[in-house]
């Protein structure tokens, strides 16, 4: 196999055993924590699936950007959390239930709100976006939800087992992710910076502080359900994206650059966040730490 098939199949390999390691330290309570209480998920589906594509219509109609960036900000805005946000979570907040519980469901959810959201945007837009609900399940499934059983099952019936795989699990994830990604991301670079002018970089800024916001101000009474969902309305699932963008504009060639630069964008402008959420979680936990 070469080397440029073994890069993709690399990467892909590491958000599903992202998730697997997820799985590995979660249990099916916790999976289906967000489907118990309605107004939290109803609160999870307005800042991620109403809030931010609206950003992305405005965005879309306002300003004179490159084709390729209102497509990949379109996509997505309309993507569920990628796989690769439970890692964001752990180092803001530690916060584990709230993070497998909107892992699990916007991962089942995506598979009917994607296409209705498809259509909205067809209709918005008048273009017509080739892109069918079955590869939107498909890529769901095989990235998020089944990986994530596989690990919830084993933890279930074999906690010793699993509990000893999670961390190995997910430092290789992460290292195979670093060995794959570096590559696309040198080969992509002259076609990413060029994209970089005429408000793409201020955009895609704003696009991650919307979501943040809308994530952080929905989020619950606790900063640690609060960092949770604005990661994920800031963080989207660049598989799904990538599938919606790609077929229903499959000669657009710099929509896959467009998403690589969001993807390191949103990295970035989100690290004050992290490290201003860890503080507060920190400083939430301290009287709790003194009264024992």
């Amino acid at each position: 196999m070469e080397l440029a098939a073994l890069i993709p199949l690399g990467v892909k390999t590491s958000i599903v055993l992202t998730t697997l390691g997820v799985g590995l330290s979660a249990t099916p309570r916790e999976a289906a924590s967000l489907f118990r209480d309605p107004g939290r998920l109803l609160r999870s589906l307005a800042a991620m699936m109403v809030i931010v594509p609206l950003f992305a219509i405005i965005v879309a109609r306002a300003l004179e950007l490159e084709p390729a960036v209102k497509i990949a900000l379109a996509a997505l805005s309309v993507s569920p959390v990628p796989p690769l946000w439970p890692k964001k979570v752990r180092w803001a907040s530690g916060e584990e239930s709230s993070t497998i519980g909107l892992l699990v469901a916007t991962g089942f959810l995506s598979i009917i709100i994607v296409p209705i959201a498809i259509q909205a945007f067809e209709a918005i837009f008048s273009i017509s976006l080739q892109v069918s609900a079955g590869s939107i399940a498909a890529i769901a499934f095989a990235t998020v939800i089944c990986p994530t059983a596989v690990g919830i099952v084993l933890h279930r019936f074999a906690p010793r087992v699993a509990t000893r795989l999670a961390r190995p699990t997910t430092l290789l994830a992460t290292t195979l992710l670093v060995v794959s990604a570096l590559p696309i991301l040198f080969k992509m670079w002259d076609a990413m910076t060029s994209l970089i002018g005429d408000g793409t970089l201020l955009t895609m800024i704003a696009f991650v502080l919307v979501g943040l916001i809308a994530g952080h101000v929905l989020g619950g009474p606790t900063q640690e359900e609060r960092s949770v969902l604005a990661l994920a309305s800031a963080s989207r699932h660049p598989g799904i994206a990538l599938a919606i963008a790609s077929q229903s504009f499959p000669h657009e060639k710099l929509v896959l650059p467009a998403l690589g630069l969001y993807l390191i964008v949103s990295g970035i402008a989100a690290l004050p966040y992290l490290k201003w959420s860890r503080t507060q979680v920190e400083r939430e936990h301290r009287p709790m730490m003194a009264l024992r």
